[in-house]
């Protein structure tokens, strides 16, 4: 791809001493490290996405805004983002600017804050609006995310993500009776009963927190491909736990700061509720091979905590 008038002029480089290289890519966007040489002689890299289509736009737009939310709460949390839109040769070609992170296998170096204190700082800041949601769309994976603003968490979770996540999984893999049911118990009963009397404000959260979204570059522990929102702190865990990777070290240090909300005893149920989302959007995604973990986390709190349940 040839450096676009549109990536120059956001970031009012010379293009006479630019370049930008391949940096691979995915089925859905390619990737490019772009190098600027500065007036002192040093040079500055950026990472440059593009992508086709109003998915691409969407998805920028999303993750230019989480990039942004996260690096105003935790600066050396994640990469910052710079510009995001059409390219000037090609409208329908969309584009990010982020930050460059080389990563490495190296360890984080001793005199950096772990990822576990970085998150906790994220949570212990308020978000920058009274509601549970964002300003756009962000997407989880593929999947874009209706981050309409509610006062009410019980609510957002109820209708954002799980009635949102449900209609997905019938568009992709069929009608399915029993797995409607036992969502229409977990949004209309579970959901009440366990989110429906905490008292939590809105932080900002990565969304899409698992270990393939974070690495070390330049001695810090960073995360990158947010799917934020203003949520309660404890629905990071949900994927975290999912796919695991952070160990009880982790947990120590993070509770240490953040303690776990009350009731504390519900507290593992509360974060199984948010792993499922993440099993609904994966079955919606890839198919029946995650229908199994969700009918499971489904049968297990409703049997708990719905309306013929034990536990009230």
């Amino acid at each position: 791809m040839k450096l676009d008038p549109a990536i120059i002029s956001a970031l009012d480089i010379d293009p006479t001493k630019a370049t930008l290289t391949s940096h691979g890519g995915s089925g859905f966007s390619s990737t490019y490290q772009l190098t600027t040489q500065l007036p002192d002689g040093s040079e500055k890299r950026y990472f440059v996405k593009t992508g086709k289509g109003e998915e691409a736009r969407v998805m920028f737009e999303g993750e230019y805004t989480s990039l942004n939310a996260l690096h105003s709460c935790v600066p050396t949390l994640c990469p910052q983002a710079f510009s995001h839109g059409p390219l000037s040769s090609s409208p329908s070609t969309y584009y990010l600017i982020t930050t460059f992170l080389s990563l490495s296998r190296t360890p984080r170096s001793p005199s950096t804050p772990s990822l576990a204190t970085k998150l906790a700082q994220l949570h212990s800041t308020p978000a920058p609006a009274d509601y549970f949601g964002f300003p756009v769309t962000t997407c989880c994976g593929s999947t874009p995310q209706n981050n309409t603003p509610k006062s009410s968490w019980a609510e957002f979770y109820a209708e954002n993500r799980i009635t949102e996540v449900a209609r997905r999984c019938e568009e992709a893999n069929g009608g399915d009776g029993e797995l409607r049911g036992l969502m229409e118990r977990v949004r209309g009963e579970v959901v009440p009963r366990l989110l429906g009397r905490l008292k939590v404000r809105p932080v900002v959260v990565h969304g899409d927190l698992w270990s393939g979204n974070g690495g070390v570059a330049g001695g810090e522990e960073v995360v990158f491909d947010p799917s934020s929102c203003y949520a309660h702190n404890e629905y990071e865990f949900g994927i975290m736990k999912m796919f695991g990777g952070f160990g009880d070290a982790f947990w120590k240090e993070y509770h240490s700061i953040v303690p776990k909300a009350e009731p504390v005893e519900e507290y593992e149920d509360r974060v199984e509720l948010y792993e499922l989302y993440h099993h609904l959007n994966h079955h919606a995604l890839f198919g029946s091979s995650y229908r199994a973990g969700a009918v499971a986390i489904m049968k297990r709190l409703v049997g708990k905590y719905g309306k013929s349940g034990t536990k009230e």
